[in-house]
């Protein structure tokens, strides 16, 4: 087996794939894990200033009872303090360097501003140190610029997209994706988000150039338990393999099958039951549902 180093996958035509490292195969869990190589990494310690603490609660609210599950443990980490807003309009600012972030899946970039203060944005494919970004409407529509949706030209790829006007973007700001601008009539433009759904957003609402970068994190393979662990994920058990008591598919002799359509543990409807509101306000704005 040939061995693959970090900066590449060797298929069997002898291609050469940027993003993914593979590793030598010395456990059974160690064959078949992968990871970013980190190639767009260029700084790798954070801007102390945007860096906050982050206290763990394991998925519990204000009365310690649990209610997000599969919550708990995982390493310390720091949160950085992004700029989703954008709204420091016509100072250019500078890219200082390209960081990993443990609370999301995209990279971020520390800016520097003319003036001397610094930030944290989503960066976007494309953008490495020393380029220039400016957010407003009299920036260029290049990668990186944040512009008002009104002055981007239909067609172009965005991301970090604002919902309402600001409060900062809202939409399309994990590793890889983007949405595009389809069309602009009146006080809205439409978007096809990365789900398929076609959406309208008001012109005046702010969206970033680009496609958010880290594209290959998708096809990383976790490989062991342990990994999900130190992301804070404890294991999530089949309600199939419960007993009836704590969970509605449970019970029966052997390997049986759930004899039900798909419940929750608490018993309400599962896979495919639709939860958005049937009179909520923006259903108006959508134009097609992502299915």
């Amino acid at each position: 087996m040939q061995h693959m180093n970090a900066a590449q996958i060797i298929t069997s035509k002898g291609d050469i794939t940027m993003g993914i490292k593979t590793y030598n195969p010395y456990t059974p869990s160690r064959r078949n894990m992968t990871g970013s190589d980190f190639s767009e990494i260029t700084k790798t310690t954070p801007e102390k200033s945007l860096c906050v603490s982050l206290a763990k609660n394991a998925g519990r609210n204000n009365q310690g009872k649990i209610t997000v599950r599969h919550r708990g443990g995982g390493s310390r980490r720091k949160y950085r303090i992004i700029d989703f807003k954008r709204n420091k309009d016509g100072i250019p600012a500078t890219v200082i360097g390209i960081e990993y972030d443990p609370n999301r899946t995209a990279n971020i970039a520390l800016i520097c501003y003319e003036d001397g203060e610094k930030a944290y944005i989503i960066a976007p494919e494309g953008l490495t140190d020393g380029m220039k970004v400016m957010n407003g409407e009299h920036a260029e529509v290049r990668v990186g610029n944040c512009l008002p949706l009104s002055e981007i030209p239909v067609g172009t790829q965005v991301h970090n997209i604002e919902l309402y006007p600001g409060k900062g973007g809202q939409l399309v700001r994990s590793a890889g994706n983007s949405a595009q601008l389809m069309a602009k009539e009146g006080k809205y433009a439409t978007l096809r988000l990365p789900s398929g759904e076609m959406r309208m957003v008001p012109l005046v609402c702010r969206a970033t150039v680009g496609v958010v970068g880290n594209v290959d994190h998708s096809l990383v393979n976790i490989g062991k338990a342990g990994r999900k662990r130190h992301m804070g994920i404890r294991p999530t058990v089949r309600g199939s393999v419960m007993n009836p008591n704590d969970h509605p598919h449970g019970g029966g002799e052997g390997r049986s099958s759930i004899g039900m359509n798909p419940k929750t543990k608490w018993g309400r409807p599962a896979m495919g039951k639709k939860t958005r509101a049937r009179k909520k306000s923006s259903n108006r704005l959508i134009i097609k549902r992502r299915k």
